[in-house]
């Protein structure tokens, strides 16, 4: 893109703008759909943060960064976590902070050891919620087998807040040789799903607008480290890895078939949807390809591997449902299909904001 281009070269004549990308007078104030996974936030973080912050590792375009410090590689990365409301079916702000920060380190093979967590509360927050919010966190830090070893705290105003506010920094030990990125996807690679999509974004809009039906659906919110060290102590190539969180397994395709210069074909009758999750979608007009998802992941394995990795996944409770949805059909521009169960075949794209905003 030109603007990208234009404040590359500006970055690296050390020179200083206060100027936006052009691109970004049409959106002159931040916008919910830039944080929603679609077009918004993959231009937002293409034009000004990666724009601005660039070197090696960001340029990567992966969920957390390995890092050589000397002795071994180590794996970092940071979220922040704002979804409303604090409490849903299956979990909280708090479980998500945790489970979210492992599932990205998880995602370049790492096995998580550190976690910081930086809290911004607003004044009034009930002290029970907060209690309840930092013991899930422990109980979460303890499934995943983590520690948590820094923080910061911070109290604004009433009203500045919405409640509470999460940062979270991640650290983990690199003990898997092989480079797990969207560069290393290859024509002929299996994509595996670990288990049925779209239950976390539905547990949020539930709770959020008063809706029920006729079954409970509880956010998928689970720590993923577990199932990725067994493929990876199972001697299983693993080219690619994804946690599909906002915008969902079609978001996440189309950043991996953009980073990787690939087509991909996913086959509609062999993804797995909860029939209430699908009923839910259809009544409020959404598509559950596209929505959240934090316990869910897709693995890019070569077609030697898929066998013995969807047995090892299926051994282990993230992974029971896993299943083979579709191919890299060949090295080309990046494009995402989808075949019907009659055989028709549509393009996946990138949706440009977010259907569920406030979901993580």
């Amino acid at each position: 893109m030109n603007t990208v281009k234009t404040i590359e070269k500006i970055s690296q004549s050390n020179e200083f703008s206060l100027s936006c990308p052009v691109s970004f007078q049409k959106y002159p104030h931040v916008l919910l759909a830039h944080g929603g996974g679609g077009k918004l936030m993959h231009q937002l973080i293409e034009e000004v943060f990666l724009s601005v912050f660039d070197n090696a590792n960001l340029n990567q375009r992966h969920d957390s960064a390995v890092l050589n410090p000397g002795q071994g590689q180590i794996a970092f990365t940071t979220d922040s976590y704002v979804v409303q409301p604090l409490f849903f079916p299956g979990g909280n702000i708090g479980t998500l902070a945790i489970n979210g920060t492992v599932n990205d380190l998880a995602m370049s093979g790492a096995r998580p050891l550190y976690l910081s967590c930086g809290f911004i509360l607003e004044e009034g927050l009930a002290m029970e919620d907060l209690w309840r919010i930092v013991q899930s966190m422990r109980q979460a830090a303890m499934k995943a087998k983590v520690q948590i070893v820094t923080g910061d705290t911070k109290v604004v105003d009433k009203g500045k807040g919405d409640g509470v506010f999460i940062n979270t920094a991640g650290i983990g030990i690199m003990e898997y040789k092989q480079k797990i990125s969207p560069q290393m996807v290859q024509e002929g690679d299996a994509l595996i799903v670990n288990g049925d999509l779209g239950r976390h974004g539905i547990a949020i809009m539930a709770t959020r607008e008063g809706l029920s039906f006729e079954t409970k659906i509880e956010s998928d919110t689970i720590p993923l480290a577990g199932v990725i060290q067994d493929l990876i102590s199972e001697g299983i190539e693993i080219h690619c890895l994804r946690d599909l969180t906002r915008g969902g397994l079609a978001s996440a395709l189309n950043e991996i078939a953009l980073a990787a210069s690939v087509e991909i074909n996913i086959d509609e009758p062999q993804i797995p949807v909860r029939e209430d999750v699908r009923g839910a979608c259809e009544m409020l007009g959404l598509d559950p390809l596209y929505v959240a998802n934090e316990g869910r992941f897709i693995a890019f394995i070569p077609e030697k591997d898929v066998k013995k990795a969807l047995s090892v996944m299926k051994s282990s409770p993230a992974g029971r449902e896993a299943a083979i949805i579709g191919k890299v059909t060949r090295k080309s521009s990046a494009l995402v299909t989808m075949t019907s169960a009659i055989g028709v075949s549509r393009i996946l794209d990138m949706i440009i904001g977010e259907q569920l905003p406030r979901i993580c």
